[in-house]
């Protein structure tokens, strides 16, 4: 078994504020991609009262081998109460960002986005001054279920491309590398106000040069955001780790990202989609966008 390096090491959390966060989540009845997906960053996030909502699961129809979410082929009908929920979440905790993720559901039409769109408006009703971010999947390729969501006006958009395309097929093998593309390229053509992002997770046998060729092919639909953090195995079960990338690799990522014309690369061995999402706002203030009335 591979040892983890120093740099992977976590802090311990304090265990009274991750307990409050957890309490009004159960109260709620409400999942987390944090403990769903076995985050490390778990505790340093519940510590600081945020947490990143999984939504129409816990079950996915996709069974990625590099993810700790169960699979179900034909998980539960959506609950209508959860929008609901979930906004009181969002007041409860008096987050002033909130990033809204789900499961992959398949089995739906429109892939689940009228239930991310009901969930944004019901944040927006009761905690108008907060910033939504949403991590979608990529709905099968239905590009009206994408501009059901735009609708409801996200500030931002993420969709992660995961990895490189060569390991697509053991990675991600119902993905599809341009179709994530082709998501973010209509995102910023249907809304040009939103800011998009995606996330790429590496350790798997990815080169180098492999992932710049990522980042130029985000870079390409316009792509603002990017995160690179190292995949961790979940279990003996998942895929093993091929390699722990260096920090010093991180931050040659980070500084080609950013001159490649990235808005914003957040890189580092323990970054993940929504690690320290709510930074997005300071970025908002240097580069505003006026959203479409």
């Amino acid at each position: 078994m591979t040892v983890k390096p120093e740099w992977l090491r976590v802090k311990a959390p304090q265990w009274q504020r991750v307990g409050s966060v957890k309490e009004i989540l159960r109260d709620l009845g409400l999942n987390t991609v944090c403990e769903e997906a076995s985050c490390p960053n778990i505790g340093e996030c519940f510590n600081a009262g945020t947490a990143t909502f999984l939504i129409m699961g816990p079950a996915c129809t996709r069974a990625c081998p590099y993810c700790d979410i169960d699979f179900e082929k034909k998980p539960k009908p959506l609950d209508p109460t959860e929008p609901l929920r979930l906004a009181e979440a969002v007041r409860r905790l008096k987050l002033s960002h909130v990033v809204i993720t789900s499961v992959n559901r398949d089995d739906l039409p429109d892939g689940g986005a009228a239930q991310f769109g009901r969930c944004i408006e019901e944040i927006r009703a009761i905690s108008p001054q907060t910033t939504i971010e949403v991590l979608i999947p990529d709905l099968c390729g239905n590009w009206e279920a994408l501009a059901s969501i735009l609708q409801a006006k996200p500030e931002v958009i993420n969709h992660n491309t995961e990895t490189v395309p060569r390991l697509y097929r053991r990675v991600r093998p119902q993905g599809d590398y341009a179709r994530s593309l082709e998501l973010l390229k209509r995102t910023r053509e249907l809304a040009p106000w939103v800011y998009t992002k995606s996330g790429i997770m590496v350790g798997l046998s990815e080169t180098d040069e492999e992932v710049r060729e990522v980042m130029r092919d985000l870079r390409a639909v316009d792509c603002d955001i990017l995160t690179i953090g190292q995949y961790l195995q979940p279990s003996q079960k998942h895929l093993g780790v091929r390699e722990f990338v260096t920090p010093i690799q991180f931050d040659a990522w980070r500084e080609y990202g950013e001159a490649i014309g990235f808005l914003q690369v957040v890189a580092s061995p323990l970054t993940r989609s929504s690690y320290h999402a709510e930074q997005v706002q300071e970025l908002m203030k240097r580069y505003p966008r006026n959203a479409i009335a």
